[in-house]
């Protein structure tokens, strides 16, 4: 039986609601375990980068990104996958709101010590602070898509907007096609691997690293793949997101039943199990919480901002800045280089223009301490 029989008999067996969501949780459960397996964080690659260390973090995130990349070109390449569909390409964009959204998210994950799926990983092994910080950030999410926040992101969005299709499509505007595409993942991945061996990063952060930007790809594949059996309906092409899905999944929790049964429901859970069980099964379950007032306001801060910027941008470090650059989509560079640049200066603003010469940290080690916030 090929794999679309079996799909098609599952799909018969469940209906399409259950399929969909059982996939957003396999594949949740998975990117939760790797991710935490391989301390895969956005927020700690910027940092490595941006104080010139070298503890692996970077090469983690090299190694997600590039497997994303090249892994969904080469399924667009083999016919077995069209994300000319996809939300991210084919609807109207915001360059303003890529901008400004990419921004303040970027800001707001160096303060909360993590963006959001991060912050997810860590709740599962027993961050008070990261739970805290992850609750904040679906309420303002929510509060930003369509509640009292929802005003200002759509006048904010509305700046500077382009067209979807070829006006989204830096394939198509670039004309490096496909095949290019994936040669500049290869590149990417070929970086990862040198710098791991010069780093010696462990087993986990290249596996690890590998298996989270797999995710991805195949959250796009899955996604299409069920949305062409689906009749009884519409089941969009998609990829990993915590923006969303985080208001998704608070919504139904509030006030059932919320939000039908969906991909973004599956995920979510799914990615806290998957860290949980990759965190007990390495006995790193510990319960940790603030240490002090302006700790506090730090983290709740960064999570407003995540929250806020990751609606307006239409996408967080992973929904934008691995997702959504996998399918090469314009705003979705821009949104991640955003994050980049932010991430950055509010990291020299914030810590390290306080730090005195002499008391600089160290270079990271290449496996970081299970206490870490990120």
């Amino acid at each position: 039986m090929s794999p679309a029989d079996l799909l098609a008999a599952l799909m018969e067996r469940v209906g399409e609601m259950w399929t969909i969501t059982l996939a957003g949780l396999a594949i949740g459960v998975l990117f939760g375990f790797f991710a935490q397996k391989s301390r895969f964080c956005l927020r700690s690659a910027v940092i490595e980068f941006a104080r010139n260390t070298t503890g692996g973090k970077l090469t983690v995130w090299l190694f997600a990104f590039a497997t994303a990349v090249g892994l969904t070109q080469a399924f667009i390449l083999l016919g077995w996958l069209d994300v000319s569909t996809a939300r991210q390409l084919a609807g109207r964009g915001s360059i303003s709101g890529a901008l400004i959204g990419g921004a303040m998210f970027g800001a707001g994950m160096i303060l909360a010590r993590g963006c959001s799926s991060r912050l997810l990983v860590l709740a599962a092994q027993g961050n008070l602070r990261s739970l805290l910080s992850g609750l904040i950030f679906a309420v303002v999410a929510t509060a930003s898509l369509g509640g009292i926040l929802s005003p200002l992101r759509l006048w904010l969005a509305e700046l500077w907007t382009v067209e979807g299709g070829a006006s989204r499509d830096l394939i198509a505007i670039t004309g490096i096609g496909h095949g290019g595409a994936l040669a500049f993942a290869g590149v990417w991945l070929a970086a990862a691997i040198f710098w791991a061996r010069k780093q010696r990063v462990p087993f986990w952060g290249w596996a690890g690293g590998i298996g989270v930007g797999a995710m991805v790809a195949i959250a796009w594949l899955a996604t299409y793949a069920i949305s062409r059996q689906a009749f009884d309906m519409v089941i969009g092409v998609q990829s990993l997101s915590f923006t969303g899905p985080a208001s998704d999944v608070l919504l139904l929790v509030l006030s059932p039943p919320g939000q039908p049964l969906k991909f973004d429901i599956g995920l979510v859970p799914g990615v806290f199990i998957g860290s949980f069980i990759a965190a007990a099964l390495a006995g790193e379950l510990k319960l940790e919480g603030f240490q002090g007032g302006p700790a506090m306001r730090r983290y709740i801060a960064g999570a407003v901002l995540m929250g806020f910027g990751g609606m307006l941008a239409g996408g967080c470090a992973v929904g934008a800045g691995v997702s959504g650059a996998a399918v090469f989509t314009l705003t979705a560079w821009i949104t991640l280089f955003a994050m980049w640049g932010a991430a950055m200066f509010t990291d020299w603003w914030m810590d390290r223009r306080h730090e005195p010469a002499e008391h600089a940290p160290p270079a990271a080690s290449a496996v970081p301490p299970t206490h870490a916030p990120a």
